[in-house]
């Protein structure tokens, strides 16, 4: 296979963790005789700081001629100033836009190996595997905003159709496990969730029947992610819930940096990225855990090229280094060593290859 993807470090250590992850791409193609042409542009504050834009043309040309686009982070305190008019977060926001990816999937698995990275008990968190599905470019993040001295509005809005997609997106991700869906709504408040409700009780009803349906309120859902994490199978939020949400249930797994996540629209060409910031502070350390942004290059493999025997070696290989005991900074347990960003994933290298 010939395949062309586009490559967006962003700020802090997301050029770090992205080099990691075309590594990986790049020993998978050698594995198993793939030409894959990458091909990097600017996003955030990197290209504010080229252009003046937080998403530059050439940038948008780049994705949308690309079977996928990897992306790092973006931000950092440089750009932080609540007063600036551009921002490096509008050139994501905008990107997600550009691109109709309105899926977000945000994978959430436990190994026996990791347990001890995570603050919460091993008999809690162990045999959790949660396939998040948030929606991604509607509710408060893109409503309208305004703002004088003394007062700010955000809008949060949704339509029918935003809400119906999304919830075939979860309903056949469910038909694929073990057919139960939380919807995490505040259907006691909001007029947004009240339709959110009443949207995905008809999609599901009509077109997954088979798919058992539980809403959950989402202070109740933050509550049992953490009380019975294993219970839950696919969850499927709006925009702002399920970006709390999942920040939150990266404690199951011991850190945001072991996260992935895929964002996918109408078409195949798909935007994926690890869940996790910048972090500017340890930027340019090479410390920074890359094995997030390796797994969703396994994404990239599966949803836009299609190629899921490559996707599982990547995530068994990534699987194999952390089972082995190669840790980052981030998870490795008091007084123990830990490596570097390039090592972890050379390790999943040396195992992708043999």
């Amino acid at each position: 296979m010939k395949a062309r993807i586009a490559v967006l470090g962003g700020d802090g250590i997301g050029p770090e963790v992205t080099a990691a992850a075309v590594r990986v791409l790049e020993a998978v193609a050698r594995r198993y005789g793939h030409e894959f042409e990458f091909v990097e542009a600017l996003v955030g504050g990197a290209a504010i700081d080229s252009s003046g834009s937080p998403l530059p043309p050439r940038t948008i040309d780049a994705c949308r001629t690309s079977a996928a686009v990897l992306l790092g982070a973006v931000g950092g305190p440089k750009w932080s100033d609540p007063a600036a008019r551009v921002r490096p977060e509008q050139g994501l926001l905008e990107l997600r836009r550009t691109l109709g990816v309105f899926a977000n999937l945000r994978p959430v698995r436990t190994q026996r190996e990791m347990l001890d990275a995570s603050p919460l008990r091993p008999e809690v968190i162990a045999d959790v595997d949660i396939m998040v599905v948030r929606e991604l470019t509607g509710g408060i993040y893109f409503g309208r905003k305004t703002r004088t001295a003394h007062e700010a509005e955000d809008v949060c809005s949704y339509t029918s159709a935003e809400i119906e997609r999304v919830t075939r997106v979860a309903g056949r991700l469910a038909m694929g496990r073990r057919k139960r869906i939380v919807s995490v709504d505040k259907a006691n408040v909001l007029e947004t969730s009240r339709l959110w409700r009443t949207v995905v009780e008809r999609v599901l009803a009509e077109e997954f029947p088979e798919v058992q349906l539980e809403h959950m309120l989402v202070d109740a859902a933050a509550m049992h992610l953490l009380r019975r994490p294993a219970s839950f199978d696919v969850m499927l939020t709006e925009n702002m819930f399920g970006d709390i949400l999942t920040d939150e249930a990266s404690m199951l797994v011991g850190s945001l940096g072991l996260l992935p996540s895929a964002s996918l629209g109408e078409t195949s060409v798909g935007l994926y990225e690890p869940i996790h910031g910048s972090a500017p502070d340890i930027a340019g350390r090479g410390i920074a855990n890359p094995f997030g942004t390796i797994l969703s290059a396994a994404m990239l493999l599966r949803h836009s090229l299609g190629l899921e025997t490559e996707a599982v070696a990547v995530e068994n290989a990534v699987s194999g280094a952390l089972a082995a005991g190669i840790r980052t900074a981030d998870i490795a347990a008091p007084g123990t060593s830990s490596v570097g960003s390039r090592a972890a994933g050379e390790a999943v290298i040396a195992r992708l290859m043999a």
